[in-house]
């Protein structure tokens, strides 16, 4: 089961987790998502990310999701590119009924499942909350491990367990930084599951542990480096990789000086590349402070 797993949902490398461009009049605009889906692609990713939480899922209604999930589908399809869809809930029932969805959409390889936010079950419970899921889901499931949002820690010895269930392909680390517990699983992974890096300013160290890549919001900007680092690393060549891992550190941590997606967008609308820099209640626009200063490390990247 993990080895057919594995051989059909690639996960190395940089998967790009889609911001969802609005119009002036506030509607998703479809064109300019489909645009960013190629751009990305051609630029080395490996795939996209539809409605993670860069994509302000949480402020979209139904039908705007389902409408950036079709968009995102047709250009995997198009592309032949690995589709990963943000699902579930804070309860097992309603997380059950969103991945059910996902059936419409037979480009989508994996479904991007958060460790239940707000409710703080026990361990035991993420586990059987996790093991339900990946039982009914259509596709593999990615855990979106995210503590500082979801109020849940997890030591090792659970997250190693989430990574045993079978149908679960891999985990999205965002542990807001490495501690032991990241180490102790990057050094005993289960067989078949993979980590990818969650938070972008530790991608370089959580490649040199082990991860194969990143789910990574600023990989929308310099899209072609973020995949040099992942592809460095996994060559081994630590003289690429380290310089250009502090070099996108850096970038990382000026655009998430205001929060995610706000100066991200701030910036692709500089850039000519989505209509608006619009975000959603209760996010607010970015200051253009924080635009100039990522446009700038940008610029000194390339």
């Amino acid at each position: 089961m993990a080895q057919d797993i594995a051989e059909n949902l690639p996960l190395h490398g940089i998967h790009v987790p889609l911001v969802t461009p609005f119009t002036r009049t506030g509607e998703v605009a479809a064109e300019a998502l489909e645009a960013l889906a190629h751009e990305v692609l051609d630029a080395g990713a490996a795939g996209i990310v539809a409605l993670g939480t860069t994509a302000e899922a949480a402020g979209l209604d139904e039908a705007e999701r389902d409408l950036v999930t079709g968009v995102c589908a047709r250009v995997c399809g198009e592309r032949g590119a690995p589709l990963a869809v943000g699902a579930g809930a804070g309860g097992t029932r309603a997380a059950e009924a969103s991945l059910a969805r996902l059936t419409r959409w037979p480009e989508v390889r994996a479904a991007l499942v958060t460790v239940p936010p707000f409710v703080r079950p026990s361990a035991a419970g993420v586990l059987a909350h996790f093991a339900r899921l990946a039982e009914v889901s259509p596709v593999p499931l990615i855990v979106y491990h995210i503590p500082y949002r979801t109020g849940q820690p997890l030591d090792a010895a659970a997250l190693r367990a989430l990574g045993a269930l079978p149908g679960v392909a891999g985990m999205k680390f965002a542990g807001g930084g490495i501690g032991e517990d990241a180490i102790a699983l990057l050094g005993d992974l289960p067989a078949g599951f993979e980590v990818l890096a969650g938070d972008d300013a530790y991608l370089s160290p959580l490649l040199a542990l082990g991860a194969v890549g990143g789910i990574l919001a600023l990989a929308h900007l310099a899209t072609d480096r973020f995949a040099e680092l992942a592809a460095a690393w996994r060559a081994g060549d630590v003289a690429r990789a380290r310089p250009l891992g502090h070099a996108l550190a850096r970038m990382s941590a000026a655009a998430f000086a205001e929060p995610n997606p706000a100066v991200l967008k701030g910036v692709l609308h500089a850039q000519g590349r989505i209509p608006t820099p619009d975000v959603r209640l209760p996010l607010l626009p970015s200051s253009q402070r924080a635009v100039t200063a990522v446009t700038a490390a940008l610029e000194r990247l390339e």
